[in-house]
């Protein structure tokens, strides 16, 4: 009996053995040399492949009139707008005097946007133009054929018996290490050393970050990463846009201050890097954010700033308004471009709709996060150039360089309503149309 108890010891002794040398030899190791092995790349393929053939089922076994309606529930949009802008459309309009057809243009415009507004629908979800094998975009396509329902049940039990399980624990070692390494560097004396050390601390922690995700992520021209003494703007879809970032450069961040578990993350990011954080009520003193990131960029020896410019998360379809307050202080803009393939999961952060750990859930349970990344030549505010026109032109390379669109509203809209400002804006638009084609004086009132 006992020696039966003794072998059995030994032989989940040598089980963890063997499973401490996997993890050391496929993981860590390449994430603290920041290799890749190819097993990101290799399963990638196998998802693009898996991808392929559920689309030939689903286009096989859905009939005509089923796949008419899967092609406008797929759809990016239910309205076919005419891009063309006031002006052009209330010029074929024009007689010499005041046309009652100029309201219709309005009530259009209005129609147009209580059924499908090009603001809302950038913060949901990005529409998938196949399939990926997931529950959350499912409708109700693994009923097609039997062979897609085997591979659905199977592709279930791997993302949540076998994949979540492994990240969960990788996350967890990963936070542990992030506490006690930032702990430890944090009581050496300033100087290189530890500059160097806090460096690398944060870099294999956040390449650790996104291994937990099955994270493959390709960054193209690292001949334009940040520099110290910099500015990097990037569009903002998610809260991984800084673990990605930083798993291939360090950064300092600006935002505010935060509680709980995330509170924790910046005590412990404090303790060796210098970050630029606000208390909730300083967040609103726009002059005291400029302050401070103006002092920060004045020591070329600190890390660059990493600033999210449209202040929220969107969906990745599109770059909205970019706050001028980071365009005002002066420096090196150094633009960076992200863009996320959602075939293997969404990594859009909804956070009107899911909290944070709905999100983690969710990205813990989907097959991969795959994304490109753009650094982008550095950028630098011309002569008598405005922080608003600056932020603009900022904003459309990113846009162009990701293959996003881009909108001048602002992400607030998310929570707030449309400012006045806004509707003054396109009635003094129509007051100077209206000028100008000489019928104001006809006793109309704009």
């Amino acid at each position: 009996m006992e020696e039966n108890t003794e072998g059995h010891g030994l032989a989940e002794g040598k089980i963890l053995l063997i499973w401490t040398i996997l993890f050391v030899a496929l993981v860590l190791l390449p994430s603290v040399f920041r290799v890749s092995l190819g097993i990101s790349h290799f399963y990638v393929k196998i998802l693009i492949t898996m991808f392929e053939w559920a689309t030939l089922q689903i286009e096989e076994g859905v009939k005509k009139q089923k796949a008419m309606a899967l092609e406008n529930l797929i759809s990016t949009g239910i309205i076919q707008r005419e891009k063309t802008s006031m002006e052009e459309e209330l010029a074929g309009q024009r007689r010499g005097c005041f046309n009652l057809a100029d309201v219709m243009y309005f009530f259009k415009k209005g129609c147009e946007a209580v059924a499908e507004d090009e603001v809302t629908q950038r913060f949901s979800s990005e529409e998938l133009v196949s399939w990926n094998l997931l529950s959350r975009t499912n409708a109700n396509l693994h009923h097609v054929s039997w062979q897609l329902t085997v591979v659905w049940v199977i592709g279930i039990l791997i993302r949540y018996c076998l994949l979540m399980p492994f990240r969960i624990c990788l996350a967890l070692f990963t936070i542990l290490l992030l506490i006690s390494a930032t702990t430890v560097v944090g009581q050496f004396p300033n100087g290189r050393v530890k500059y160097w050390l806090a460096n690398q601390v944060q870099m294999i922690c956040a390449t650790l970050g996104v291994r937990c995700l099955s994270g493959l992520v390709h960054f193209h021209n690292r001949e334009n990463r940040p520099q110290e003494g910099g500015i990097c703007v990037a569009n903002h879809t998610s809260p991984l846009d800084v673990l990605i970032l930083a798993s291939d450069g360090c950064y300092s961040l600006v935002g505010q201050t935060h509680g709980g578990f995330l509170g924790l993350i910046q005590k412990s990011c404090m303790q060796t890097t210098q970050h630029v954080l606000f208390e909730r009520s300083e967040m609103k003193d726009r002059h005291l954010v400029r302050k401070k990131i103006r002092e920060h960029i004045a020591d070329k020896a600190k890390l660059p700033i990493l600033i999210f410019p449209e202040g929220t998360c969107i969906n990745n379809t599109s770059v909205m308004m970019f706050k001028k307050g980071s365009f005002e202080v002066g420096g090196t803009i150094h633009p960076v471009a992200i863009k996320y393939d959602p075939r293997f999961g969404d990594a859009f952060w909804n956070s009107t709709k899911h909290s944070m750990m709905t999100y983690i859930f969710n990205m813990l349970s989907s097959w991969a996060i795959v994304c490109n990344v753009w650094y982008l030549p550095p950028m630098v505010k011309e002569e008598e150039e405005d922080a608003v026109h600056f932020a603009n032109r900022v904003k459309a390379v990113i846009a162009a360089r990701a293959g996003m669109s881009v909108l001048p509203w602002d992400g607030g809209l998310k929570r707030k309503k449309v400012k006045e400002s806004f509707k003054e804006e396109q009635q003094k638009k129509y007051c100077q149309l209206a000028i100008g084609n000489g019928y104001v004086g006809n006793g109309n009132v704009c």
